[in-house]
Protein backbone atom coordinates (compact mmCIF):
# COMPACT_ATOMS: atom_id res chain seq x y z
CA UNK A 1 0.00 0.00 0.00
CA UNK A 2 1.49 3.33 -1.09
CA UNK A 3 1.75 6.17 1.85
CA UNK A 4 1.24 9.69 1.24
CA UNK A 5 4.61 11.99 1.25
CA UNK A 6 3.99 15.23 3.08
CA UNK A 7 6.22 17.73 2.64
CA UNK A 8 8.50 19.34 5.36
CA UNK A 9 6.44 23.22 4.93
CA UNK A 10 3.08 20.92 5.15
CA UNK A 11 4.02 19.18 7.94
CA UNK A 12 5.54 21.97 10.07
CA UNK A 13 2.08 24.15 9.60
CA UNK A 14 0.08 21.02 10.69
CA UNK A 15 2.33 20.43 13.62
CA UNK A 16 2.09 24.01 14.46
CA UNK A 17 -1.87 24.10 14.17
CA UNK A 18 -1.95 21.08 16.50
CA UNK A 19 0.46 23.06 18.95
CA UNK A 20 -1.75 26.20 18.93
CA UNK A 21 -4.80 24.05 19.84
CA UNK A 22 -3.05 22.70 23.00
CA UNK A 23 -1.95 26.26 23.45
CA UNK A 24 -5.81 27.94 23.19
CA UNK A 25 -7.04 25.19 26.10
CA UNK A 26 -4.19 25.73 28.44
CA UNK A 27 -4.44 29.49 28.18
CA UNK A 28 -8.25 29.11 28.92
CA UNK A 29 -7.16 26.98 32.18
CA UNK A 30 -5.43 29.56 33.31
CA UNK A 31 -8.27 31.94 33.02
CA UNK A 32 -7.17 34.07 29.75
CA UNK A 33 -11.07 34.85 28.16
CA UNK A 34 -12.42 33.36 25.10
CA UNK A 35 -12.44 36.67 23.58
CA UNK A 36 -8.83 37.43 23.55
CA UNK A 37 -8.27 33.62 23.20
CA UNK A 38 -10.25 33.88 20.10
CA UNK A 39 -8.81 37.33 18.83
CA UNK A 40 -4.85 37.02 19.58
CA UNK A 41 -4.63 33.76 19.18
CA UNK A 42 -6.85 32.75 15.72
CA UNK A 43 -6.54 29.90 12.78
CA UNK A 44 -4.85 31.86 10.76
CA UNK A 45 -1.78 32.26 13.20
CA UNK A 46 1.37 31.00 11.79
CA UNK A 47 5.27 31.44 12.55
CA UNK A 48 7.27 34.26 11.32
CA UNK A 49 10.31 33.00 9.52
CA UNK A 50 12.06 36.44 9.81
CA UNK A 51 11.88 36.21 13.92
CA UNK A 52 13.67 33.48 13.80
CA UNK A 53 16.57 34.99 11.76
CA UNK A 54 17.02 37.88 13.81
CA UNK A 55 16.55 35.49 16.81
CA UNK A 56 19.97 34.19 15.40
CA UNK A 57 21.72 37.20 15.03
CA UNK A 58 22.67 38.90 18.04
CA UNK A 59 24.78 42.61 17.94
CA UNK A 60 27.69 40.74 20.06
CA UNK A 61 28.11 37.97 17.48
CA UNK A 62 28.21 40.27 14.42
CA UNK A 63 29.92 43.67 15.34
CA UNK A 64 32.80 44.83 17.71
CA UNK A 65 31.62 46.56 20.92
CA UNK A 66 33.10 50.10 19.35
CA UNK A 67 31.08 49.58 16.15
CA UNK A 68 28.32 48.98 18.56
CA UNK A 69 28.61 52.05 20.57
CA UNK A 70 29.30 54.31 17.50
CA UNK A 71 26.15 53.84 16.26
CA UNK A 72 23.82 53.75 19.23
CA UNK A 73 25.15 56.73 20.65
CA UNK A 74 25.73 59.23 17.96
CA UNK A 75 25.72 62.68 17.97
CA UNK A 76 22.20 62.95 16.82
CA UNK A 77 21.04 60.63 19.39
CA UNK A 78 22.83 62.92 22.17
CA UNK A 79 21.24 66.21 20.85
CA UNK A 80 17.72 64.45 20.60
CA UNK A 81 18.51 63.28 24.20
CA UNK A 82 19.13 66.20 25.34
CA UNK A 83 16.08 67.90 23.98
CA UNK A 84 13.60 65.35 25.08
CA UNK A 85 15.29 66.36 28.92
CA UNK A 86 14.55 69.67 28.63
CA UNK A 87 10.82 68.99 26.88
CA UNK A 88 10.32 66.59 29.70
CA UNK A 89 11.60 68.46 32.36
CA UNK A 90 8.79 68.20 34.67
CA UNK A 91 7.66 64.59 34.34
CA UNK A 92 11.22 63.70 34.61
CA UNK A 93 11.98 65.06 38.46
CA UNK A 94 8.13 64.04 39.22
CA UNK A 95 9.75 60.43 38.48
CA UNK A 96 13.05 61.05 40.01
CA UNK A 97 11.70 61.85 43.04
CA UNK A 98 9.13 59.50 43.36
CA UNK A 99 11.44 56.29 42.48
CA UNK A 100 14.82 57.82 43.26
CA UNK A 101 16.22 57.20 39.36
CA UNK A 102 18.63 59.45 37.96
CA UNK A 103 16.96 61.07 34.57
CA UNK A 104 19.48 60.98 32.75
CA UNK A 105 19.54 57.11 33.15
CA UNK A 106 15.55 57.28 32.17
CA UNK A 107 16.20 58.71 29.20
CA UNK A 108 19.11 57.01 27.97
CA UNK A 109 17.19 53.73 28.38
CA UNK A 110 14.66 55.09 26.52
CA UNK A 111 17.21 56.45 23.30
CA UNK A 112 18.80 53.17 23.92
CA UNK A 113 15.35 51.07 23.90
CA UNK A 114 13.61 52.68 20.98
CA UNK A 115 15.42 56.02 19.94
CA UNK A 116 12.99 57.95 22.33
CA UNK A 117 9.49 56.21 21.09
CA UNK A 118 10.35 56.26 17.61
CA UNK A 119 10.93 52.41 16.83
CA UNK A 120 9.72 50.30 19.13
CA UNK A 121 9.04 47.75 16.73
CA UNK A 122 6.23 46.43 14.10
CA UNK A 123 5.49 42.93 15.51
CA UNK A 124 2.41 41.82 16.55
CA UNK A 125 3.65 40.96 20.29
CA UNK A 126 1.37 37.40 20.33
CA UNK A 127 2.64 36.15 16.95
CA UNK A 128 5.99 37.01 17.86
CA UNK A 129 6.07 35.12 20.95
CA UNK A 130 3.86 32.22 19.22
CA UNK A 131 6.46 32.32 17.14
CA UNK A 132 9.97 32.30 19.39
CA UNK A 133 7.70 29.78 21.55
CA UNK A 134 7.42 26.93 19.02
CA UNK A 135 11.00 27.52 17.67
CA UNK A 136 12.16 24.71 21.01
CA UNK A 137 14.94 26.62 21.62
CA UNK A 138 13.72 28.80 24.60
CA UNK A 139 10.25 27.60 24.22
CA UNK A 140 9.13 27.56 28.04
CA UNK A 141 10.37 30.96 28.66
CA UNK A 142 8.79 32.25 25.17
CA UNK A 143 5.03 30.08 26.68
CA UNK A 144 5.34 31.69 29.87
CA UNK A 145 5.54 35.40 28.45
CA UNK A 146 2.69 34.16 25.67
CA UNK A 147 0.39 33.39 28.31
CA UNK A 148 1.51 36.87 30.11
CA UNK A 149 1.11 39.07 26.97
CA UNK A 150 -2.71 37.42 26.70
CA UNK A 151 -3.20 38.34 29.97
CA UNK A 152 -2.55 42.02 29.59
CA UNK A 153 -4.93 42.15 26.87
CA UNK A 154 -7.57 40.65 29.06
CA UNK A 155 -6.79 43.81 31.54
CA UNK A 156 -7.34 45.69 28.47
CA UNK A 157 -4.13 48.13 28.79
CA UNK A 158 -3.73 47.88 25.10
CA UNK A 159 -5.68 46.49 22.31
CA UNK A 160 -4.39 43.76 19.89
CA UNK A 161 -4.46 45.47 17.29
CA UNK A 162 -1.81 47.80 18.88
CA UNK A 163 0.12 45.60 20.96
CA UNK A 164 3.11 45.82 19.19
CA UNK A 165 6.60 45.15 19.75
CA UNK A 166 10.41 43.65 18.33
CA UNK A 167 10.36 40.83 17.20
CA UNK A 168 11.47 39.19 21.08
CA UNK A 169 8.18 40.25 22.41
CA UNK A 170 9.54 43.36 23.73
CA UNK A 171 6.59 45.70 24.40
CA UNK A 172 6.53 49.92 23.79
CA UNK A 173 8.55 52.34 24.10
CA UNK A 174 10.34 51.11 27.51
CA UNK A 175 10.64 47.71 25.69
CA UNK A 176 9.34 45.35 28.07
CA UNK A 177 8.70 42.20 27.73
CA UNK A 178 5.22 41.05 29.23
CA UNK A 179 6.45 39.60 32.41
CA UNK A 180 8.46 42.83 33.07
CA UNK A 181 5.08 44.66 32.68
CA UNK A 182 2.97 42.80 35.09
CA UNK A 183 5.83 43.25 37.64
CA UNK A 184 6.75 46.95 37.19
CA UNK A 185 4.78 48.80 34.60
CA UNK A 186 2.95 52.19 36.55
CA UNK A 187 0.10 53.85 36.03
CA UNK A 188 1.61 57.49 36.66
CA UNK A 189 -0.59 59.09 34.76
CA UNK A 190 -3.65 57.67 36.37
CA UNK A 191 -5.19 56.72 33.40
CA UNK A 192 -6.69 53.58 34.96
CA UNK A 193 -4.19 52.24 32.37
CA UNK A 194 -0.30 51.26 32.20
CA UNK A 195 0.75 52.47 29.12
CA UNK A 196 3.77 52.18 27.60
CA UNK A 197 3.30 52.67 23.92
CA UNK A 198 1.97 56.17 23.95
CA UNK A 199 1.88 57.60 27.21
CA UNK A 200 6.03 58.94 28.28
CA UNK A 201 5.07 59.06 31.76
CA UNK A 202 4.03 56.06 32.54
CA UNK A 203 7.11 55.38 30.02
CA UNK A 204 9.36 57.21 32.64
CA UNK A 205 8.02 55.56 35.55
CA UNK A 206 7.37 52.39 34.57
CA UNK A 207 11.38 52.20 33.90
CA UNK A 208 12.15 53.98 36.80
CA UNK A 209 10.56 51.18 38.70
CA UNK A 210 12.03 48.59 36.99
CA UNK A 211 15.61 49.89 38.37
CA UNK A 212 14.67 50.78 41.55
CA UNK A 213 13.22 47.53 42.30
CA UNK A 214 16.18 46.12 40.86
CA UNK A 215 18.70 47.78 43.42
CA UNK A 216 19.45 51.58 41.88
CA UNK A 217 21.59 53.92 43.76
CA UNK A 218 20.55 57.20 42.65
CA UNK A 219 23.33 59.73 42.01
CA UNK A 220 25.90 56.55 41.98
CA UNK A 221 28.97 56.64 39.69
CA UNK A 222 28.06 53.71 36.94
CA UNK A 223 31.90 53.02 35.97
CA UNK A 224 34.68 54.97 33.76
CA UNK A 225 36.66 53.42 30.59
CA UNK A 226 40.19 52.46 31.80
CA UNK A 227 42.77 50.50 30.47
CA UNK A 228 43.57 47.24 31.21
CA UNK A 229 47.24 46.08 31.78
CA UNK A 230 49.02 42.89 29.82
CA UNK A 231 49.91 41.32 32.62
CA UNK A 232 46.11 41.37 34.24
CA UNK A 233 44.76 37.67 34.24
CA UNK A 234 42.14 37.89 32.45
CA UNK A 235 39.95 35.54 34.12
CA UNK A 236 38.94 38.25 36.60
CA UNK A 237 37.09 40.10 33.83
CA UNK A 238 33.49 40.09 34.00
CA UNK A 239 30.95 41.06 36.59
CA UNK A 240 31.04 38.15 38.61
CA UNK A 241 34.50 39.25 40.25
CA UNK A 242 34.52 42.33 42.03
CA UNK A 243 37.54 44.25 44.05
CA UNK A 244 37.86 47.37 45.98
CA UNK A 245 39.16 50.14 43.90
CA UNK A 246 42.77 50.12 45.71
CA UNK A 247 42.55 46.23 44.28
CA UNK A 248 42.16 46.86 41.09
CA UNK A 249 44.87 50.09 40.94
CA UNK A 250 47.11 47.29 42.20
CA UNK A 251 46.35 45.21 39.87
CA UNK A 252 47.53 48.44 36.87
CA UNK A 253 44.19 49.33 36.05
CA UNK A 254 43.92 53.17 35.43
CA UNK A 255 42.07 55.45 33.82
CA UNK A 256 42.16 56.25 30.08
CA UNK A 257 44.90 58.50 30.02
CA UNK A 258 46.79 56.81 32.69
CA UNK A 259 46.11 58.46 36.18
CA UNK A 260 44.98 56.59 38.90
CA UNK A 261 41.16 55.95 38.95
CA UNK A 262 39.79 58.54 41.64
CA UNK A 263 38.57 56.88 44.80
CA UNK A 264 35.09 57.06 45.00
CA UNK A 265 33.73 55.20 48.52
CA UNK A 266 33.84 51.75 49.40
CA UNK A 267 32.42 50.53 45.92
CA UNK A 268 33.27 47.16 45.38
CA UNK A 269 34.03 47.31 40.76
CA UNK A 270 34.35 45.06 38.30
CA UNK A 271 35.86 45.17 35.08
CA UNK A 272 34.15 44.55 31.80
CA UNK A 273 35.56 44.21 28.55
CA UNK A 274 32.49 43.47 26.05
CA UNK A 275 34.39 42.62 23.12
CA UNK A 276 37.42 41.15 24.09
CA UNK A 277 41.09 41.33 24.47
CA UNK A 278 42.55 45.04 23.21
CA UNK A 279 39.44 46.30 22.52
CA UNK A 280 37.88 49.39 24.84
CA UNK A 281 37.10 48.06 28.86
CA UNK A 282 35.19 49.69 31.97
CA UNK A 283 35.71 50.15 35.56
CA UNK A 284 31.73 49.37 36.37
CA UNK A 285 30.16 49.68 39.70
CA UNK A 286 26.49 48.37 41.26
CA UNK A 287 24.79 50.51 38.97
CA UNK A 288 25.77 48.98 36.02
CA UNK A 289 25.02 45.68 37.48
CA UNK A 290 21.51 46.89 37.88
CA UNK A 291 21.29 47.53 34.42
CA UNK A 292 22.20 44.40 33.44
CA UNK A 293 19.52 42.77 35.20
CA UNK A 294 17.29 44.92 32.73
CA UNK A 295 19.32 43.45 29.89
CA UNK A 296 22.22 40.88 30.13
CA UNK A 297 24.01 42.55 27.37
CA UNK A 298 27.40 44.27 28.30
CA UNK A 299 27.00 46.22 25.36
CA UNK A 300 23.78 47.68 26.40
CA UNK A 301 24.56 48.53 29.36
CA UNK A 302 27.92 50.13 28.02
CA UNK A 303 25.94 52.26 25.70
CA UNK A 304 23.16 53.21 28.06
CA UNK A 305 25.80 53.78 30.91
CA UNK A 306 27.84 56.22 28.42
CA UNK A 307 24.53 58.25 26.80
CA UNK A 308 23.17 59.07 30.16
CA UNK A 309 26.97 60.63 30.86
CA UNK A 310 26.52 62.19 28.02
CA UNK A 311 22.99 63.67 28.89
CA UNK A 312 23.91 64.44 32.03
Amino acid sequence: MLGFWVSPATAATHNFKTWLKELRTEAAQLGVSQETIARALPDTLAPIDRILELDRKQPEGTVTFDEYLKKAVNPDRIQKGRAKMAFYRKTLQRVEEAYGVDKQFIVALWGIETSYGTNTGGFDVVNALATLAYDGRRSDYFRGELFKALRILDEEHISHSKMKGSWAGAMGQSQFMPSSFLKFAVDFNKDGKRDIWTTEADVFASAANYLAESGWKKGAVWGRKVIIPHSLDRSLLGVNTTHTIQQWHDKGIRLADGKPVPFEGEYMASVVQPSGAGTTAFLVYENYRTLLKWNKSSYFASAVSTLAERLK
